[in-house]
């Protein structure tokens, strides 16, 4: 009798080591329990075909489609045939197979009318889609009753078809025969999930929800499948996070009230400019966390030019006023400086203490990076230890050894998305008590996300943009298409410049040289040619299309007294054009540039987009922003910036960013650099599910914070949410 499975059973034992070897060295796939919880991708229908015209270029696919035609022709560059074999989807979408040498066999199995599952990677000829050198399984008759003879078709006996996430050397039908291997012998883990919780939910059992979303009986049947197992992930993310609410609360912080007549009041009194309602509300909101004797962990996400670092500033003065100090940890050096900058202008006298004509009360304003010298380093170091420094900003240098605060009561975080959890947290750990944490975020957070990834933090929103801020339009270029498109957008730029105002020309590269932070992941193999870079692309719009104008150059390669000189330059008017790469995505305030051109803007994410192009239209005059790609209409990628320039709501392209990126990577799994356990929870069209899960996982919180009498329930969240997950969870 075959001793049972269970989820630590190793697949070599169950698989062959052959096969295990492979799902190990392709899929990170080692114990019964990863391979169960490797779920199908999707589910393809008997009669219902695979959208052959949606697949990308490059994508690696499974399809599944009917044969339509063969022909066989002679090689030109050698001896032998090559078989072309035309897969269709029923709707006009057709994929051409390509087989090399001589092999009869398959043109008499590959005959019109037979169905199968064909996997590769599409690449395209002569504006044909197709896959070369295919692996397939056909699935049923070839029309005269007579079947496919393959083991594997055992593993598609239902109506429904499951795919899974695959690799060219494991194949979905390869994984689906193990899975059914697997299934045979499995004894799932003791259900986790509280029996009161189950019931009230109307949730199936672990064991049957694990069976039938591999080998679902009907669509009903895997649908309750499907909801049980993201029952399981929402729950397990929403219980780390309300745990960690709970110890929160009893953390002891110091209070930072308010203090009449003191700094913050003196700044109130000088602003040139009224604030926003929302300025207000959210003041108010902060000033009440500030004065509490728990630590603050609120998240404040506003559009681009909503009036963010005002109400981080005002709290900042809050907490000087309280006999603290607070500290702003910014991405780049070019933004900190231009924060230090900005605040001193704001703060004019009562930032400026001990120097001639300070206000009474007033603070010093220091700025802490990595490129000071050591005399200024000293010296700047010095006025944080004492405690003369209130406000300390800086970059990702605020965090090394030798920088020490006098009373660090208030840790600003600006773009936390731009830091790694052990950045922000090393900050923290320089107070003698947690400090108080506002998080600040431009690119705007879907609610569910925020419910999820940001469970433990409060939440306050500006939406308000302040008076003067200007529309900006937005168009895609498209530059294979209609090259003179991008001639006019070229014309367009000088026609601005003309006109008195300034522009940004955005590469996704720097060029010359290894790669940097600034630049993006490598391409894949797939033809296309490389990125557009800075260094490259300046010199050649120098001599053409912008021959006579001013051109500067900003990327994260300059020393940082060179980029502070570049944008001191294009602030102050004397450059007509910045090149760049996204080192201007954040925080970069020229009112007087209105125009940018982003080239590749297909290799930029959504989030990318938005940001950059807040860059423009900042002051009296409208913005514009020209989004140029060489993508494909119709492709994905087109269809992303068509969205872009079709909506200036931040709101509404979160929502489509989350929608088109790996979520496990919003959860986390890019931090830490593992698998996602979290492989069906979809932030977007399960926000309802995640609240329940939120729900439950408070009351059951608030009866077992340890989960101790709940110990199968706490394994189960240990696995789905690992350690390294919960520590980035834990650290917001």
């Amino acid at each position: 009798m075959t001793e049972p499975a269970t989820v630590d059973t190793p697949l070599k034992k169950l698989v062959g080591d052959k096969t295990a070897k492979a799902l190990a060295a392709h899929l990170d796939l080692h114990t019964a329990g990863d391979l169960v919880y490797h779920f199908p991708r999707r589910y393809d229908e008997r009669g219902e075909h695979t959208d052959i015209r949606s697949l990308d270029v490059g994508e690696q696919v499974t399809v599944l489609a009917q044969v339509q035609r063969t022909a066989v022709r002679p090689m030109r560059q050698r001896r032998g045939n090559l078989l072309e074999v035309t897969v269709g989807d029923g709707s006009g979408g057709l994929l051409t197979l390509t087989f090399f040498g001589n092999q009869a066999w398959r043109e008499r199995e590959l005959r019109p009318g037979r169905w199968g599952l064909f996997a590769g990677k599409v690449t395209e000829f002569r504006g044909k889609r197709q896959l070369n050198g295919p692996e397939y399984v056909l699935l049923g008759d070839g029309g005269d009753g007579e079947v496919a003879a393959s083991d594997e078709i055992e593993e598609f006996a239902g109506a429904l078809i499951p795919v899974y996430p695959a690799a060219a050397a494991v194949p979905t039908w390869v994984i689906a025969r193990c899975v059914r291997v697997v299934l045979d012998t499995f004894t799932p883990p003791d259900d986790p999930l509280p029996d009161g919780v189950r019931a009230s939910r109307k949730l199936v059992g672990l064991g049957t929800a694990l069976t039938e979303i591999h080998r679902p009986s009907s669509k009903e049947a895997l649908h309750r499948a499907r909801r049980r197992l993201k029952w399981d992930e929402a729950f397990a993310v929403q219980v780390t996070l309300v745990q960690r609410k709970h110890r929160a609360a009893d953390w002891p912080a110091k209070a930072r009230e308010a203090r009449p007549g003191g700094l913050l009041d003196a700044f109130d009194a000088r602003l040139p400019y009224e604030l926003t309602a929302g300025q207000r509300d959210v003041g108010v909101e902060i000033a009440e966390d500030l004065a509490n004797p728990h630590p603050m962990h609120r998240l404040l996400q506003g559009e681009v030019g909503s009036g963010k670092t005002v109400v981080a500033l005002r709290a900042m003065l809050q907490v000087v006023d309280a006999g603290g100090q607070a500290a702003l940890l910014a991405p780049t050096e070019v933004l900190a400086a231009q924060h230090h900058r900005g605040m001193l202008d704001l703060l004019g006298p009562l930032g400026r203490a001990g120097e001639l004509g300070s206000a009474e009360h007033a603070t010093r304003v220091e700025l802490v990076t990595g490129s000071l010298g050591a005399a200024a380093r000293r010296r700047a170091l010095g006025e944080v230890a004492s405690g003369a420094a209130g406000i300390v900003l800086g970059t990702h240098a605020l965090l090394y050894e030798g920088v020490d605060f006098a009373d660090l009561g208030l840790v600003v975080v600006d773009e936390q998305h731009r830091f790694g959890v052990e950045q922000r947290d090393a900050l923290r750990a320089k107070a003698d008590q947690p400090p108080h944490v506002l998080v600040m975020t431009a690119t705007p957070i879907p609610r569910t996300v925020a419910m999820t990834v940001y469970g433990d933090l409060e939440v306050s929103t500006l939406s308000q943009l302040p008076r003067g801020r200007s529309p900006i339009a937005s168009h895609v270029v498209p530059a294979a298409e209609k090259p003179a498109y991008l001639d006019r957008a070229w014309r367009r730029l000088r026609e601005e410049v003309t006109a008195g105002h300034q522009a940004y020309v955005v590469c996704p590269r720097i060029g010359d040289g290894p790669g940097s932070d600034e630049e993006p992941p490598p391409e894949d193999d797939n033809g296309r040619r490389p990125p557009l870079a800075v260094t490259e692309v300046a010199p050649l719009l120098a001599e053409g299309p912008l021959h006579g104008l001013r051109i500067g150059v900003l990327h994260g390669r300059l020393p940082a007294d060179e980029k502070d000189a570049v944008m001191r330059s294009f602030a102050a008017g004397d450059l007509d054009v910045l090149v760049a790469t996204t080192v201007i995505e954040v925080g970069v305030d020229v009112p007087n540039a209105t125009v940018m051109i982003v080239l590749d803007a297909d290799r930029f994410g959504v989030s990318q987009l938005h940001q950059l192009r807040g860059r423009v239209g900042r002051g009296a005059a409208a913005g514009l922003c020209l989004l140029v790609s060489e993508a494909a209409e119709g492709s994905s990628a087109r269809e992303r910036l068509d969205a872009v320039a079709s909506t200036s709501d931040g709101f509404t392209l979160a929502e489509l960013d989350l929608e088109q990126r790996r979520e496990g990577d919003v959860l986390g799994a890019t931090q830490s650099g593992h698998r996602s356990h979290l492989r069906l929870l979809s932030l977007r069209r399960d926000a309802d599910l995640i609240r329940d899960a939120r729900a439950e996982a408070i009351t059951l919180i608030e009866e077992d914070p340890d989960l101790t009498g709940n110990p199968a329930l706490a394994a189960s969240v240990a696995a789905l949410v690992d350690e390294e997950r919960a520590e980035y969870l834990e650290k917001g």
